[in-house]
């Protein structure tokens, strides 16, 4: 591998831990972790103390692949943010720790973020 290619992978897995190094999920206040590739989105719940994910939802899933929704744009960021917010509601948790990874709050993660507010998870 190319030496600017595994600098490159570093300083982005550094910056995945910068972010995470600060944030633990409960059972309580679980965390919501999103996720993106150049094609879809993710979001998901994890407990870190039982090392459990709870929930997740993207645009890969059962729901989403037959509508407009299975691409990554910020109408689906929008579906996924209030679906996972909906199971969330399901188990009773109304408060989620946001965790955004190595990328910025910006554009589709925003949406996401906006979204779930909306549907009432507070973060």
């Amino acid at each position: 591998m190319d030496n600017s290619l595994k600098q490159r992978n570093n300083a982005r897995r550094m910056r995945v831990f910068r972010v995470r190094k600060k944030i633990q999920g409960t059972a309580e206040r679980p965390r919501l972790t999103v996720s993106k590739t150049n094609q879809h989105i993710y979001a998901q719940l994890i407990d870190d103390q039982k090392g459990v994910t709870l929930a997740g939802v993207g645009t890969l899933s059962k729901n989403n692949q037959k509508t407009e929704f299975n691409k990554k744009s910020k109408n689906s960021a929008r579906k996924v943010g209030t679906q996972i917010a909906q199971m969330a509601k399901g188990m009773n948790l109304n408060e989620v720790i946001f965790d955004r990874g190595r990328h910025k709050f910006h554009g589709v993660i925003a949406e996401l973020a906006n979204a779930a507010r909306e549907a009432g998870l507070q973060f």
